[in-house]
């Protein structure tokens, strides 16, 4: 099993309710992000902060594209393209690394959690 998806099970094993789990995930990915401080530069920090957001939009991706997703279908869509986004920013500042891009990503996940914990005005 993958970090990312370890991570995300151990969290879901502590009993929250599966959108909790996620939300928790997902500010632990923020978090990860905004550990790197001001400075960003390449190395291996930045490469495992950002491999482990992408391990969490995958599976956000993944259970959103699952037919059997009971969510309705426009908020499947926008995951979706919400994964993409997050995928190319991934990719994006791994190349070519900075403060504002690390901002984005730890701003998105911070308001999907807030949303998913019921405070979708939360979250900046």
């Amino acid at each position: 099993m993958h970090y990312g998806a370890s991570a995300y099970a151990k969290v879901a094993r502590v009993a929250l309710p599966p959108r909790e789990a996620e939300a928790a995930v997902l500010l632990k990915a923020a978090g990860r992000l905004q550990a790197l401080g001001a400075e960003v530069g390449s190395g291996p920090a930045l490469n495992e902060a950002l491999v482990f957001n992408q391990k969490v939009w995958t599976i956000l991706a993944s259970a959103a594209s699952d037919p059997a997703n009971p969510l309705p279908e426009e908020i499947r869509i926008g995951i979706g393209r919400l994964s993409v986004y997050v995928f190319r920013t991934i990719v994006d500042t791994m190349i070519d690394p900075s403060r504002e891009k690390i901002e984005s990503l730890v701003s998105l996940n911070n308001h999907i959690a807030a949303g998913l914990q019921g405070d979708p005005g939360a979250g900046a």
